[in-house]
């Protein structure tokens, strides 16, 4: 990011000497040949290039602190991110999951399921931004400021940072199954992972300085972020007053499941899948409003989408039926259950969950899913395996012992 604005600042300052200089140059011509009186026009031309100046270092300045860079997503389309955001892109930590499918093994299964994590946290990232600006236009009494909005979109962002490899197949059937007395495992699953690789990326990477630049206050701006990953916590009086209570229903919503999490995994997972998605995540988010409820403010929507929250019900029960439970990735989800001790001879897979460098290692690719297919021989016949993947090998993952 530092080698990137460096450049953005020489080309800017290329740019004034090539054209500033030149031009007053120029006019200084002009004037001697017309014998126009210099000294008004080198007036004239200092004014103008001091103008030029202020412009391009303006637009350094706004380009590295306030303007948003646009991504285009295939299910958002055009979508706009915070450039601290993108700064957390661009790490290792938030790169892993380039690796992590969104629906774990079903990919294997389903031709189109590709999807990973990736782009689902960059477009629920993009969805918090949309509402909290929603809520902030047309109830501005809110006072939702801008390091609220950041804190959110950062916590939306980073949220799905701990999964490890095929998503929940990891956390939920994985570890639990090869570690079944971790207390890591029985009470925070993916959640508390998610929050130790986000210090891991904050310290490796010295965000703090620019957490700091960008107004963060990091001790209680941290609490709201952690809040908001932990999506079994309602608000716990962390980070901020019970007036902003709201802000923690935005990312994972504990109060009745309506949150910007589901509103884009629901959508990119019937995307991907071929699947009709039965609801419109817009027209939720412009009817969103904040509301006194039981003495205490919550998100609520008007009765007239009352259908489409049913459809938005219906549609994960739909992918819950269809694709998400098929018998054929449960038992890809049995082989991988196999291979913990199967990657090295010294240690297990599920060891890197003490270790965030070493669990930002650890993805869903290559050799773990090779050991996969060799404990599937267990069911299925390997030829077959043999002609769904094609990789450098394969005939010898089929070798059964004697």
């Amino acid at each position: 990011a530092e080698k990137r604005q460096t450049k953005i600042t020489e080309d800017l300052e290329n740019v004034r000497q090539k054209y500033c200089l030149d031009f007053s140059k120029d006019i200084r011509k002009a004037s001697e040949a017309s014998k126009w009186k210099e000294e008004s026009f080198m007036h004239i031309i200092i004014s103008f290039c001091f103008l030029l100046r202020t412009v391009f270092s303006r637009s350094v300045s706004i380009n590295r602190f306030s303007v948003l860079q646009i991504f285009n997503d295939p299910v958002h389309g055009y979508i706009e991110l915070h450039p601290l955001l993108v700064q957390m892109i661009d790490t290792p930590q938030f790169q892993r999951l380039r690796y992590i499918k969104q629906l774990g093994t079903k990919y294997l299964v389903y031709p189109g399921a590709t999807h990973t994590r990736f782009e689902h946290s960059i477009g629920v990232a993009h969805l918090a931004r949309c509402l909290l600006k929603t809520l902030h236009e047309n109830q501005p009494e809110l006072n939702i400021t801008k390091q609220d909005s950041l804190c959110v979109q950062i916590a939306a962002l980073c949220h799905d940072m701990g999964h490890g490899p095929f998503s929940h197949l990891f956390d939920g059937m994985f570890i639990p199954e090869v570690q079944p007395g971790n207390i890591y495992v029985v009470l925070l699953k993916h959640e508390r992972a998610s929050v130790d690789m986000f210090r891991c990326m904050r310290k490796k990477n010295g965000l703090d300085k620019e957490m700091e630049r960008y107004g963060l206050n990091l001790p209680e701006d941290i609490q709201l972020f952690k809040v908001n990953i932990f999506s079994f916590l309602q608000w716990s009086m962390k980070g901020r007053t019970e007036d902003k209570s709201f802000l923690y229903e935005i990312v994972a919503n504990k109060v009745n499941g309506i949150d910007v999490d589901k509103w884009d995994y629901l959508v990119r997972d019937c995307y991907y899948l071929g699947i009709p998605c039965g609801f419109d995540s817009q027209r939720l988010l412009k009817s969103a409003r904040v509301c006194n409820v039981n003495e205490r403010k919550h998100i609520c929507f008007r009765d007239k989408v009352a259908d489409n929250i049913y459809g938005m019900f219906h549609t994960r029960y739909t992918l819950h039926r269809q694709a998400l439970q098929h018998k054929i990735g449960y038992i890809i989800d049995d082989a991988l259950v196999l291979a913990d001790d199967k990657l090295s001879p010294d240690r297990k897979i599920s060891d890197a969950i003490d270790d965030m460098l070493e669990y930002t290692k650890l993805t869903g690719q290559r050799n773990w899913v090779h050991i996969c297919y060799t404990q599937m021989q267990i069911w299925l016949k390997p030829e077959a395996f043999c002609r769904t993947l094609s990789t450098d090998g394969c005939q010898s993952l089929w070798e059964r012992p004697d």
